[in-house]
């Protein structure tokens, strides 16, 4: 018998085979059922919840067996094929099938993105690999949100800043994997402080939610994690959506350079919670989804703790809180994308109409707002349009925190007026340049705003005011290159960024970012080869990843030509 008989009898005299007794494919052994059935507890066993379940797998096993998957599946009532195909997409997942060996114990993520590539990453990975012993797996991770303290690396789920190769080992021997929790303003400092006001005059009836949209519209505040939408708008948008309506946070703050809204998760995590909550009381809606990266544990550790505070104190009565975790995937800060991930699927990109304010969320219109953003919100209205709308400059409304990293002698989250160029950056708020470095040039918008050169480091850092030069602002992540940096070298390590990044859904992104990187690492550009691939790129990728991927190429072409010699 050609299956050995295992899941097949031949029917007795008739030399054809009967119909199976068992189903074709893999046996669900009753522990496997057992232990996962364990895992889930109480839990719904809803289909949006499956990435949360493949969380809570891969954190007991540290992996993801095959047998959990398929158990997985039975109990919310799904193919085998569906859950591998959402597993597969996403990094943090480690699938092993039947006869494989599981990953080490313990995995470290080094962060190989530009700052930390300039920091000196690739040499302590080189050397992790030497001395690791093999219950360590040593692998390259895209930006943590950590540039300003480069290079870093996640070991287990503990973030380890300023590293070398010894530093990493020894936290890895002495056990201590576990995020560390920084110091933060927890619900009765932020109570103290007057706190959470805004939202009860609200809730009370003595704001009205017109006059609110109202103010956020005068005060100038935009969408503040790269698209620049102004947030009294989207909320007047979303309202006049009929019901019922959902809330989503976008907290993915994947961009490499991009370290703000962790910043604010981590020390003043009510100041966001309360413009959360204003959000959800002005548009009605009946849940609010928080996205939040994974790359950011302690952030989550925080977040379960003061939401749990909020809803003691009967702050969100009027809606539902609930934290969802990514899986290293940086498409699902694109909003469609997020969207997709949090209904428990891959994380594709939406085409566009219609738009996540009309058809988001299970069908729902969504109000989807960047953490920083809702930071704003309560101090806006406490303090009113003026106080915010005045700090800008240059013909920018507002205040901005700027993510610097990269060659300053100071970098970390800088709060300026919004309309700071790159020069005042430098040398007004990060100490000038390192020690033997001269400026050379800037990425003004992160991994996707392209690549100006320090000729051009007066110009406002804000949205509108760069799209001419071919770049953007984005999330306002500012990194500084200086004389020591190759243009050409940047451009690649940005470009092999978007390469992994990419879902693959389209053929413009998929293959003109592996094309590309073939084509930049020869090392002999042709640039009018890259011009036309990068051309069909910009124009012919569903989103904002495959259009905004060729913008640090185009750049070192046309304002760093001696680096193509």
């Amino acid at each position: 018998m050609p299956d050995g008989g295992k899941n097949r009898r031949i029917h007795p005299g008739s030399g054809r085979r009967k119909a199976a007794i068992f189903p074709k494919g893999r046996l669900l052994r009753s522990q496997e059922t057992e232990a996962v059935a364990g895992l889930l507890g109480d839990h719904p066993r809803r289909r949006d919840m499956l990435i949360e379940y493949l969380h809570f797998i891969q954190d007991a096993e540290g992996c993801l067996p095959a047998g959990h998957m398929q158990a997985l599946g039975e109990e919310l009532n799904i193919p085998m094929a569906e859950v591998y195909e959402v597993a597969s997409f996403y990094a943090h997942f480690d699938i092993v099938r039947d006869g494989e060996e599981r990953p080490a114990p313990v995995t470290v993520r080094v962060c190989d993105s530009l700052s930390c590539m300039m920091a000196g990453a690739e040499k302590v990975i080189a050397e992790l690999k030497k001395d690791a012993p093999e219950t360590v797996r040593i692998l390259r991770a895209p930006c943590m949100g950590r540039c300003d303290t480069a290079p870093v690396c996640e070991a287990g789920h503990r973030h380890l800043d300023g590293i070398d190769a010894g530093k990493v080992l020894e936290v890895v021997e002495k056990g201590h994997l576990h995020p560390e929790i920084p110091v933060y303003s927890d619900f009765k400092s932020y109570i103290r402080d007057g706190g959470y006001s805004v939202l009860k005059s609200c809730l009370s009836g003595e704001r009205k939610v017109e006059k609110v949209v109202e103010l956020l519209s005068g005060s100038g505040l935009r969408g503040l994690g790269g698209a620049g939408f102004p947030t009294g708008r989207k909320w007047g948008l979303v309202r006049a959506e009929a019901g019922p309506r959902l809330m989503a946070v976008n907290a993915d703050e994947g961009e490499p350079g991009t370290f703000k809204d962790r910043h604010y998760l981590e020390t003043n995590p009510h100041a966001f919670l309360e413009g959360m909550l204003i959000g959800a009381w002005a548009v009605e809606a009946e849940a609010v989804y928080i996205y939040l990266r994974d790359e950011y544990p302690a952030a989550r550790e925080i977040l379960l703790k003061e939401i749990a505070e909020v809803e003691k104190a009967g702050l969100a009565g009027h809606t539902q809180i609930i934290l969802r975790r990514g899986a290293g995937a940086y498409i699902c800060g694109e909003e469609s994308a997020m969207i997709e991930s949090i209904e428990g699927k891959r994380g594709l990109p939406r085409h566009r109409p219609p738009y996540v304010a009309q058809v988001g969320l299970f069908g729902r219109p969504t109000l989807v707002n960047n953490v920083e953003t809702l930071y704003w919100v309560p101090e806006i209205l406490d303090k009113g349009t003026e106080w915010f709308a005045s700090q800008g400059k240059n013909g920018a409304q507002g205040l901005r925190s700027y993510s610097v990293s990269g060659r300053v002698r100071e970098p970390g989250v800088k709060l300026v007026a919004a309309g700071t160029t790159a020069r005042e950056l430098v040398e007004d708020h990060c100490g000038g340049m390192l020690k033997g470095h001269a400026f050379r040039g800037y990425l003004p918008g992160g991994a996707s705003g392209g690549i100006l050169p320090a000729s051009m480091s007066d110009i406002p850092l804000e949205f509108g005011k760069l799209e001419e030069h071919g770049c953007f602002i984005g999330s306002h992540a500012v990194i500084i290159l200086s004389d020591r940096d190759n243009m050409k070298d940047v451009a690649l390590n940005l470009m092999k960024f978007f390469e992994d990044e990419s879902c693959g859904q389209c053929t413009p992104c998929r293959n003109g970012t592996e094309k590309a990187v073939k084509l930049m690492a020869t090392g002999q550009w042709d640039p009018d080869v890259l011009e036309d691939l990068a051309g069909v790129m910009a124009d012919a990728s569903i989103c904002g990843l495959g259009q905004a991927a060729p913008n640090p190429l185009r750049c070192v072409l046309k304002y760093f030509p001696e680096d193509l010699k």
